[in-house]
């Protein structure tokens, strides 16, 4: 048991920070130089860890690098949005060896073309879909853990009505995980964005499609039917409209802060723009009126949170996806305002540190939890995030 403890805190030691030396490795887990030595002859013999360099130094002879053999498992990670899937393929230790892209048709066959995507990205690393360890995909909607089906997704039509990890499991052969895109983001913001220190919190996806993942004591909360956080379906009064006297539009909350609407809005405020995204970045430096479509737009998104908050009570609210990027810091200022005057919690509201393709990384870091579990029987540090079980295998943390 302890030689069992001590090689897995040495692949630990050195799949956290790359390939290390014997006497790196040595101070890293606290063993002797013979313990040292013998450990790592036992984990190369096991296939597990690999020479590497030699590194050299001022005095001395040079000396032996040490690392994972990242060829012993690799994952994929994707985001799944309508008619593309953006693929990522890393070997175990997390080398990234492959970035895809690829269409899917807009009806029918949408599992067999998404399996026709990773099997070009898998083949581009040398490697078949059955040979893929895990596969994570974050998809916009949530699964039913009960059924396996993917709701709250009317934009994916091609994948409703059916269950989504088992069907993707017969046509890729392998495991896969779906979760929702939203909770994968709010995975990469504990692990490496603005929430690694913090408990509780609400993310708010603000982009072409709402969103919200909800942390609570730093487990994900997905609800019973995988429907926690779809801020998208509340019916909110537009208090924005009712102030100004523009047309409502709608009153389901993401109706009112869809690009359609919100370029509406800039519109009725004398904001000319092509689309959503450049009506608030033009809003930042358009006087009154962009001053104003700003509050208006900031009292809308502060509507829909406020419910959350109030019952929640989290320690911070993060804004994340393309509005929340442009908006900068005078729209998650006017955010806090108008949700401090709707609700007791003086709750903080923050940018999300992590944008660039945060779906795609989020999906990556849990499949290397999970894969690392199996491989290794390391703990998985993926929080809150289970896979489906399939005969009798049980995997997840």
């Amino acid at each position: 048991m302890l030689r069992a403890i001590n090689d897995r805190a040495a692949i630990e030691a050195m799949l956290a920070r790359g390939a290390l030396t014997r006497a790196e490795l040595e101070a890293a887990i606290g063993l002797s130089k013979p313990a040292t030595v013998s450990l790592l002859a036992r984990l190369e013999e096991a296939g597990m860890v690999r020479r590497g360099e030699l590194r050299g130094g001022n005095r001395g002879p040079a000396a032996q690098m040490w690392s994972v053999n990242g060829d012993l498992a690799h994952v994929a990670g994707v985001s799944l949005v309508p008619g593309e899937v953006d693929v990522v393929i890393a070997d175990i230790t997390g080398e990234v060896r492959v970035e895809h892209r690829g269409a899917l048709p807009s009806e029918g066959g949408a599992p067999e073309g998404f399996a026709a995507v990773l099997a070009e990205a898998a083949g581009r690393a040398g490697l078949r879909t059955d040979q893929l360890a895990k596969v994570v995909v974050g998809a916009q909607g949530g699964v039913d853990p009960a059924t396996g089906h993917l709701g709250f997704a009317p934009h994916l039509p091609g994948w409703e009505g059916f269950d989504v990890p088992g069907r993707l499991r017969e046509v890729l052969g392998t495991d896969v995980v779906v979760d929702n895109d939203v909770n994968l983001v709010a995975l990469v913001e504990m692990t490496t964005g603005r929430a690694r220190d913090v408990r509780d919190f609400v993310l708010v996806w603000l982009g072409d499609g709402l969103g919200s993942a909800v942390v609570i004591d730093r487990v994900l909360h997905r609800g019973a039917t995988g429907g926690a956080g779809e801020i998208d379906w509340i019916r909110v009064p537009d208090r924005a409209h009712q102030d100004t006297g523009v047309d409502r539009g709608g009153d389901r909350l993401g109706q009112l802060l869809s690009y359609r609407s919100i370029t509406k809005l800039a519109q009725a405020h004398g904001i000319k723009a092509r689309d959503a995204v450049a009506a608030v970045r033009s809003a930042r430096s358009g006087g009154d009126a962009g001053k104003e479509f700003l509050a208006d737009l900031a009292r809308r998104i502060a509507t829909g949170v406020a419910g959350v908050v109030s019952v929640l009570d989290p320690e911070l609210v993060l804004l994340t996806a393309e509005i929340a990027q442009v908006g900068g810091p005078e729209l998650t200022d006017l955010v806090t305002a108008e949700l401090h005057r709707l609700v007791v919690p003086r709750t903080p509201v923050e940018p999300a540190q992590c944008t660039d393709d945060a779906v795609r990384a989020g999906a990556l870091h849990v499949a290397l939890g999970l894969a690392r579990e199996q491989v290794f029987g390391l703990p998985v540090t993926a929080v809150g995030v289970r896979s489906v079980p399939h005969d009798d295998q049980v995997e997840g943390c």
